[in-house]
């Protein structure tokens, strides 16, 4: 089935963002929450992170505890494909799960820069200020970290690709090529399901964060 959506959404890319909150009108239905089963793919890993008040936590601050959607980005990548588009779908998924006082009160939502260099916790207050305006929705968290080599241990253990330049040409140029991942995270720590642009579908995330939702309910969130 997501591979349906798949294909439906890559016909769709252009220019901007693609309209992915109209999937159900390219011939996707996303299955109901409950109905299946998300699996525990790996254990969300640990580090050191700096939030916009520079203020030093460790990691698993932000992804224990309640549902959580991760998405890794830099603020100056200009692909709108890539890190653009992830934010603005994090605002949108946020402004949904607003409606919904249950789920509300069970997420967050994590935008982690892989750009220490440039994102300093004064870039990453100055970039939430551009998705948080509303003062709405779940929290929403913008963290980076003190240098690459505590950025590293984190980026591979969420398999996090993430390609620079030998001589830093492409970081000169604000580029750092990568592939847009985003990560739903279940209150135990556990990696549920993991998001790349053709799957990034607004319904989609919202009925697996529902599942998970259901299954603590159900008692469930352990892995077998």
């Amino acid at each position: 089935m997501r591979f349906v959506l798949a294909v439906a959404l890559l016909a769709g890319l252009g220019a901007g963002f693609p309209d992915v909150s109209k999937a159900d009108e390219l011939g996707f239905v996303a299955p109901a929450p409950g109905s299946y089963v998300l699996q525990h793919i790996l254990r969300a890993p640990e580090g050191e992170v700096l939030d916009t008040s520079s203020q030093l936590r460790r990691l698993s601050r932000f992804t224990t505890g309640k549902i959580t959607l991760l998405s890794l980005i830099y603020t100056s990548c200009s692909d709108g494909s890539g890190c653009p588009l992830a934010s603005h779908l994090l605002r949108q998924l946020r402004q949904r799960a607003d409606t919904n006082e249950k789920l509300r009160s069970r997420l967050r939502f994590v935008t982690l820069s892989f750009d220490p260099d440039y994102d300093t916790p004064e870039a990453m207050r100055g970039y939430a200020e551009g998705f948080l305006s509303d003062g709405k929705g779940p929290p929403w968290h913008f963290l980076t970290t003190r240098s690459r080599r505590e950025l590293v241990p984190v980026l591979r253990g969420f398999g996090q690709d993430v390609w620079v330049s030998a001589n830093g040409s492409d970081e000169k140029a604000g580029r750092l090529p990568h592939l847009l991942k985003a990560f739903l995270i279940d209150r135990n720590g556990w990696i549920r399901e993991i998001y790349t642009t053709s799957f990034f579908q607004p319904q989609m995330v919202l009925n697996d964060m529902t599942t998970l939702l259901l299954e603590e309910v159900r008692g469930g969130g352990l892995p077998p």
